[in-house]
C-alpha cells in the first residue's frame, strides 16, 4: 500500500476547484444521463412527457447505462486533462500492485459475505425486486449478455471513474481531508442508487467507505473497478440463484 505520505491521489496534475470539481461531476452525470434518455424515446418511438416507467425493464436499464458511461468517461477524461499530468494520473488508472489486489479481492468477498450475512439476520430479501425485474426481462428480451455487461463492466468502471476518481482527486488536498472525502463521495454514491431503499443505499455507503479507503492507500481507482464488478457480478449470481431455486 502506498503511505499517505506523497501519495499520488494528492500529488501529480493539478486538481481543480472543489465547487469546479462538484460542478463538473454533475455536469458530466446529468448530461450523459440526459443524453441516454434522449436515445430511449427514439429507441422505443414515445416522447419524454409520454415515457412510461422503465426503471424494472432491463433493455432500458442497459441502454441507458451504453449509452451514459462512455459519454461520461469521455467528458471526466477531458476534464481530467490538467497541468502536470495525463488524465490517468488524474484519475487514479494504474494498475495496483499484487498485495493491494489481493487485499481488495479479499475486502470485497468479505463485504459480500458480511452484507448478506447482515441482511438474512434482519430477514431482508438478498436479492431486491429491482435485480429481479431487470433479469427477467432482459431474459425475455434476448438481452441478458448485455445486461451482464452492462452491469458486472460498465457500471464499474463508470461509477468508480466519477465518484473513486475525478471527485476523490479534486477534493483532497491533504491527508486531513482523506475521512471527509470518503465519507461524502460513499454518501453520493449511496444516494445515486435511487432503485433501491434506505437499507440497500446504507449497505452502498459501506462499501463506498472500503472503496474509497483502498482508492486512498492504494492510490488506485484500478483497484476500485474490480472491487465493484466483483459486486455486481455477485449480485448477477445471486439474482440467477434466487430465480432457479
Amino acid at each position: 500500500m502506498t503511505s499517505a505520505e506523497g501519495n499520488p491521489v494528492t500529488s501529480g496534475p493539478q486538481a481543480w476547484g472543489r465547487w469546479a470539481t462538484f460542478g463538473f461531476a454533475v455536469l458530466a452525470l446529468l448530461g450523459s444521463q440526459a443524453a441516454a434518455l434522449f436515445v430511449l424515446t427514439k429507441w422505443y418511438g414515445v416522447s419524454l412527457t409520454k415515457m412510461p416507467d422503465f426503471s424494472g425493464d432491463g433493455v432500458a436499464v442497459s441502454l441507458i447505462i451504453f449509452v451514459s458511461i462512455p459519454l461520461q468517461l469521455v467528458l471526466l477524461w477531458l476534464l481530467a486533462q490538467r497541468p502536470g499530468g495525463s488524465a490517468a494520473d488524474y484519475l487514479g488508472l494504474k494498475l495496483p500492485s499484487r498485495a493491494e489486489l489481493g487485499v481488495g479481492v479479499a475486502a470485497t468477498v468479505a463485504l459480500i459475505v458480511v452484507g448478506n450475512g447482515v441482511s438474512w439476520l434482519l430477514g431482508r430479501d438478498i436479492v431486491t425486486p429491482f435485480q429481479v425485474n431487470i433479469y427477467r426481462s432482459a431474459a425475455a428480451a434476448g438481452w441478458l449478455p448485455l445486461l451482464w455487461l452492462a452491469v458486472s463492466v460498465l457500471t464499474p468502471i463508470g461509477e468508480e471513474t466519477l465518484f473513486r476518481g475525478f471527485l476523490f482527486r479534486g477534493w483532497l488536498r491533504k491527508p486531513s481531508d482523506v475521512w471527509p472525502v470518503i465519507v461524502i463521495t460513499s454518501f453520493l454514491w449511496a444516494i445515486v442508487h435511487v432503485q433501491y431503499d434506505l437499507y440497500i443505499m446504507g449497505q452502498i455507503f459501506v462499501f463506498g467507505m472500503v472503496l474509497g479507503w483502498l482508492r486512498w492507500a492504494s492510490g488506485s481507482t484500478i483497484l476500485t473497478i474490480v472491487m465493484h464488478a466483483m459486486i455486481n457480478c455477485e449480485g448477477m449470481l445471486e439474482t440467477i440463484f434466487s430465480l432457479h431455486k
